[in-house]
């Protein structure tokens, strides 16, 4: 046995001359003490809990570790210690990292249900805009019907202005016309009254001379 622990502080040293600088933890569930001196007397400096991270600076033969902690440097039985975190040390790392995971998820899930909400506000508005889309189309529509109605009433009101001029034209004609024909039917009537007229007077002059040279 104790052959195997001293392969394993070998191993350990050879460890320790390969790196700058390695750790070690603390691994019983009890605080374990930094000692001045590599003795179980009265050398006691302070005590350090499980899972406390330590510089190594040299490793022995006899089962000690100088090791280093904040400005303290001491001696500690290397069976207390472990290239590995405890796994009480891992458990409560894992629990701590859940928890941080988990009040990650209570915020994410709290943004979540206010973007929820804000969609829900921005879908409401949406359909409201929607809504308000087509009746605007709607109305366009209309106005745009009653524009081309108003296009249609103004060109056929040009079209019955043009007909009304037309029609005021043709009755101006019209009246024109009957007023030569008037005009030629008096003349008529009185170059046939005047003619009359005339072989009247040429009758009543002429016909009494004829009956009284037949007398004589």
């Amino acid at each position: 046995m104790k052959l195997l622990n001293n392969l394993v502080l070998i191993l350990i040293v050879l460890a320790s001359s390969a790196r700058a600088e390695s750790f070690v933890y603390i691994t019983d569930q009890v605080d374990i003490p930094i000692r001045s001196e590599k003795s179980l007397g009265n050398t006691i400096i302070r005590l350090l809990p499980s899972g406390t991270k330590l510089s190594v600076l040299q490793i022995t033969e006899d089962g000690w570790t100088e090791v280093k902690y904040q400005d303290t440097i001491g001696w500690i039985s290397s069976r207390y210690l472990s290239n590995n975190i405890s796994a009480r040390e891992e458990l409560k790392k894992a629990n701590s990292i859940i928890n941080e995971s988990q009040l990650l998820i209570t915020k994410y899930e709290a943004e979540l249900d206010g973007q929820n909400k804000q969609l829900l506000i921005l879908n409401n508005e949406n359909k409201e805009l929607v809504i308000r889309s087509s009746k605007s189309e709607a109305e366009k529509t209309h106005i745009e019907q009653i524009y081309q109605d108003a296009l249609k009433l103004e060109h056929e009101n040009e079209k019955l202005m043009q007909e009304q001029l037309q029609l005021k034209t043709e009755f101006q004609l019209a009246q024109n016309n009957s007023q030569i024909e008037q005009d030629t039917s008096q003349r008529n009537w009185f170059i046939v009254g005047a003619l009359v007229l005339f072989f009247g007077m040429v009758i009543g002059f002429i016909l009494p001379k004829m009956l009284n040279r037949r007398r004589f």
